[in-house]
């Protein structure tokens, strides 16, 4: 992590974690409504350029629709149905993912997905897509509906959820962002608790100069993830193994 990641993450720490009044907790600032709400107005035209391309592609390489809804647990514990485009084949293996997620959760190991160790349910193109976070772009509509914000910790699924001990909870007293502390703090090279420090840290630390600094950061921390999905890739063709990769 860069020296500011290390600092968010120290800050995070120090956090106090006390509960708040339950009708404070799951308030969402005024403030935060409306960047939401004119942010998604102004990038719908955005969303329709680049979207219609990306939905027509995977209806010609991989059988089935071109979005995937899944449940997801967001503000308060609130159940909601969380918008993609569709990125691995239809009526994949959930279980895999799951005991992946439950070794992540009870390691010390950085949080790495599926997709850095090669994920053959996912359709062609479906890596890259997910690299870029365009397969979140239709939570767009999530963020106008009100059960997304921007920013805000990524929305678990009720698995994850069921595994969450008293502390990770509250990470859900906060909206689900599209992006977050997390995603522009390192995300592939923190450890679950890492995630979980940050997480809580802004909860307890929102502010709109908070949310406009996360989604500033938001970029380049796409570009970082592209360039080491390429740097893998080069890797991988030249044959060198995964041990001579550096994360």
């Amino acid at each position: 992590m860069t020296s500011i990641d290390v600092n968010f993450t120290e800050r995070a720490k120090a956090s106090p974690i006390a509960a708040l009044p339950p009708v404070e907790r799951l308030s969402v600032p005024p403030w935060k409504r409306a960047l939401d709400v004119v942010f998604v107005l102004i990038t719908l035209p955005f969303l329709a350029l680049v979207g219609v391309p990306i939905a027509i592609w995977i209806k010609l390489v991989s059988p089935g629709p071109a979005f995937f809804r899944q449940q997801r647990v967001g503000l308060g514990g609130k159940k909601f149905m969380c918008l993609k485009f569709r990125t691995m084949k239809v009526n994949a293996d959930t279980g895999v993912h799951q005991e992946h997620l439950a070794k992540l959760m009870k390691s010390n190991k950085p949080t790495r997905k599926l997709d850095n160790t090669g994920d053959r349910r996912l359709i062609p193109g479906g890596l890259v897509l997910r690299a870029m976070g365009f397969d979140e772009l239709p939570q767009l509509l999530n963020v106008l509906r009100g059960d997304m914000s921007l920013v805000g910790p990524r929305p678990c699924t009720p698995f994850e959820f069921g595994m969450y001990e008293i502390r990770h909870q509250r990470r859900c007293d906060a909206l689900p962002g599209l992006t977050g502390l997390w995603q522009v703090s390192g995300k592939n090279r923190t450890t679950f608790e890492e995630m979980i420090d940050l997480d809580l840290y802004y909860v307890d630390n929102q502010s709109l100069f908070l949310d406009l600094t996360i989604i500033a950061r938001t970029g380049p921390a796409i570009l970082a993830l592209i360039w080491e999905l390429r740097r893998r890739r080069r890797a991988k063709a030249a044959g060198v193994p995964k041990e001579g990769v550096k994360p």
